[in-house]
């Protein structure tokens, strides 16, 4: 296996198919390397758990850093609460407190959402990319399939007597 991606073998897999000889009396079929094209479909699907794997790294990427943000904001709110209690001596001091405490909690909170967009909205670019690339692979693999087994079939029929049998 080379260090080739799987939109770059399904480029190689277009290619061939577009630049295969064509068979006689029949512009729509074409003669392939058997070996060859399986060999590469053999790639995209050694391949294709590679990127699901990096997808599943994403998600696991995007719940550390909310597991952070929360922890942060613990973090905050529990350093917040703690200066709040060391304030209650007076009544001026501790209204102060709890104003920045409150004000440190919609911060936190505020901090927490968006992070939480931000790896969403990651996430789902992430997915979508690897949705589309994986489409376009299992598609580009069932169109050389069928154009595959076109050719079988019409090396086949060529190989078999004329029999009519009726259905």
């Amino acid at each position: 296996m080379d260090d080739r991606n799987t939109e770059d073998i399904i480029g190689a897999l277009y290619d061939m198919v577009q630049d295969a000889r064509s068979m006689p009396l029949a512009a729509d079929k074409c003669i392939l390397e058997r070996d060859r094209v399986l060999d590469m479909l053999d790639e995209i699907i050694a391949q294709l758990p590679g990127e699901l794997k990096q997808s599943r790294t994403i998600v696991e990427s995007r719940n550390e850093l909310i597991a952070q943000a929360r922890r942060e904001a613990e973090n905050i709110v529990r350093t917040a609460q703690d200066k709040a209690k060391q304030m209650v001596t007076r009544e001026a001091i501790y209204e102060e407190a709890k104003r920045r405490s409150e004000e440190l909690v919609g911060q936190t909170q505020a901090r927490i959402n968006q992070l939480r967009k931000a790896g969403n909205d990651y996430m789902d670019e992430s997915l979508r990319q690897t949705e589309e690339v994986i489409a376009k692979a299992l598609s580009e693999v069932r169109d050389t399939r069928m154009k595959f087994r076109s050719v079988t079939e019409a090396q086949a029929q060529r190989k078999a007597p004329n029999v009519d049998v009726e259905v």
